[in-house]
């Protein structure tokens, strides 16, 4: 398998079943060999879902007539051509030449010289294409029109800002482990290994890599030295502001980054990571033995705690809510088309849901941080602002800080912003 049916293999899953990339590409990735091809195709996967509105406009521009749906996978080899074409340094002859192979390794040699056909094309017209196919707003833009207006509503003034950064590929950021190291001397032992970084701002242990590399290239990363998590995620465990002896619950906590966060930070604590996917789960796990960090995990619905709680009181709750995840489409292309419009409504019952379990949860004193990695108002601001409102011994305790915005309440991070992802932060104390 080359890298190229590699990628029309997970794109076509992606696509056309509603798997996530996240879940489609790992067993598909370890067929290929060597890890060049690994990179190139998991390249492909995330470029293609960046930009598909705008490839798929050129594309349709091309096509005399549309494909049939069993030729679903033909489709995905052509838009995945255009992308090399418009995206990439791969050469011109190159990508035509290995595109048009991956045709016929798809066991339909009919479509190569489709392929072929196709991407000459664009590259005997590309300026009038590619300036055709932007006339449309969400093919300039590479979001769907749903999307796209939501944006604007909630962000007039930021929009065209939130798309470009949507657009770009992320950073790689890495979290430091506060009980093995500190980060000038992990920064220091980076550059040994050859890889140049920064401290990412308003962050006490986060890293910026200049060049993404594989985990386990990362000195220290198998003994735990070192997580990877982007900065703002990073927060969360200094804004929940944990003391010792603390009885501390991560409500959603799978995959277990924040949970470990805090335990790096506040080894002295009773913490239970609970998350209602046992998948996920496992996956919480597996950070904590390889950080060797001790925690008490559950499997359980944070909506139904009578099924799982203990009945006592907790000092501190971290809610990092199920959400849209649009704070994070430059980490997660998909979430373009997974995404729908009603979802946003139904996430929002949800976190509802969610905090009106848990607060009787906390002792009286005590604070839950609501967080998600959304920047639609309806998921933040107007959640907290309701539920204060139908709480009376509720308080929102102001975040002040030098990243993000105030709003209503809480204080949001746009994406791209000082390098982070976009995500979104209230502090909640009981009176």
């Amino acid at each position: 398998m080359s890298a190229r049916t590699a990628a029309v293999t997970v794109l076509t899953q992606v696509l056309n079943q509603g798997s996530s990339l996240s879940s489609a590409m790992p067993p598909v990735l370890t067929k290929l060999h060597p890890s060049t091809e690994r990179a190139l195709a998991q390249e492909m996967c995330y470029g293609m879902l960046r930009w598909y509105p705008r490839l798929v406009a050129v594309l349709d521009c091309l096509l005399d007539k549309p494909l049939k749906a069993r030729d679903a996978d033909v489709r995905c080899l052509l838009l995945l051509g255009l992308y090399q074409l418009i995206y990439t340094r791969i050469p011109d002859h190159a990508a035509v030449t290995e595109t048009v192979a991956a045709a016929k390794a798809l066991s339909k040699p009919w479509a190569s010289g489709l392929v072929n056909a196709i991407l000459r094309g664009f590259l005997r017209d590309r300026d009038r294409l590619l300036s055709e196919a932007d006339r449309d707003e969400t093919a300039a833009t590479a979001h769907p029109a749903w999307l796209l207006e939501e944006i604007k509503t909630a962000w007039p003034d930021d929009w065209r800002a939130i798309i470009a950064a949507n657009n770009q590929r992320p950073p790689m950021t890495l979290r430091v482990n506060a009980r093995q190291t500190r980060r000038d001397d992990y920064l220091a032992k980076l550059a040994q290994a050859g890889m140049t970084a920064s401290s990412a701002p308003h962050t006490t242990h986060g890293v910026i890599l200049d060049q993404p590399v594989d985990v386990e290239r990362l000195p220290g990363f198998g003994t735990g030295e070192v997580s990877v998590q982007d900065a703002a995620a990073q927060l969360a465990a200094m804004l929940l502001d944990v003391r010792p002896g603390q009885r501390v619950l991560d409500a959603c906590a799978a995959p277990g980054g924040k949970t470990a966060h805090l335990l790096e930070l506040q080894p002295d604590i009773d913490l239970t990571a609970l998350d209602s996917d046992a998948g996920r789960l496992r996956r919480v796990e597996e950070n904590l033995r390889r950080l060797r960090l001790p925690a008490r995990v559950i499997q359980g619905d944070a909506a139904l705690p009578d099924a799982w709680w203990d009945g006592a009181p907790f000092d501190r709750i971290l809610l990092d809510a199920p959400c849209s995840a649009t704070g994070v489409i430059r980490r997660h292309p998909d979430i373009k088309f997974l995404r729908r419009p009603e979802d946003i409504d139904a996430l929002a019952q949800t976190q509802t849901r969610l905090l009106e379990a848990l607060w009787p949860l906390l002792k009286p004193g005590g604070m839950l941080l609501y967080a998600t990695c959304s920047i639609l108002p309806q998921e933040n601001e107007r959640r907290i602002t309701r539920f204060l409102a139908a709480h009376a011994d509720a308080a929102e305790q102001v975040i002040g800080a030098e990243w993000g915005r105030p709003v209503s309440a809480g204080r949001q991070i746009l994406p791209g912003e000082d390098n982070m992802d976009g995500f979104f932060y209230a502090r909640i104390q009981k009176h």
